[in-house]
């Protein structure tokens, strides 16, 4: 069994005013809130945009599991639509001390390079500093934060700090090499 070094990269804003949001892309994007609970479609998106870059740690959760997620207070998934068809998504997870962690964030491989990364990010993130005035009870985001890692796609840490995130921790393990599942079995070439 073989590893390999796997760089993971922290960064965070810590104000609202850090956000530097990218121009919206040409042609009919739009992102939506999935406000239905629904763990086929957040499974779908999951597998369809992590699936070449090795997102396996959700791959085995049951439905169960998905909807006891979705159903968490201040968890939300916001879908790129590209002309009707999902292009990506970026969820959104609350956590202790008015900190929102955008949890998944990515794009099908078939939309990147279309300019709909910078715009999804730039709509997510704005929704991470805004998540309180969805959900009651939540105290006003203080901070905001995500990590990327070399397995990630190779614009990610330049699209993270173009919208103003700042580095605050990296870490370097060795993980387990392996090959990336793709949407279903069989769907990257080895």
């Amino acid at each position: 069994m073989t590893t390999i070094a796997v760089t993971t990269w922290s960064l965070e804003q810590t104000a609202p005013t850090d956000l530097l949001s990218a121009a919206a892309p040409e042609g009919d994007v739009r992102i939506v809130r999935s406000e239905v609970p629904s763990p086929e479609f957040s499974r779908f998106l999951y597998a369809s945009v992590g699936g070449d870059i090795l997102w396996t740690d959700r791959l085995s959760w049951s439905y169960a599991r998905w909807l006891e997620h979705l159903e968490r207070p201040g968890v939300e998934t916001w879908v790129a639509y590209d002309r009707g068809t999902p292009a990506g998504y970026v969820e959104l997870e609350a956590q202790d001390d008015a900190v929102v962690e955008i949890v998944y964030f990515g794009l099908i491989p078939a939309f990147r390079g279309r300019r709909i990364g910078g715009h999804l990010l730039s709509y997510g993130t704005a929704r991470a500093w805004d998540l309180a005035d969805r959900w009651a009870g939540l105290s006003p985001t203080k901070r905001v934060w995500l990590h990327t890692c070399s397995k990630d796609g190779e614009h990610a840490m330049d699209n993270y700090q173009r919208r103003g995130f700042k580095l605050f921790d990296t870490k370097v393990e060795e993980e387990t090499d392996a090959v990336a599942p793709g949407p279903w079995p069989g769907a990257f070439p080895v």
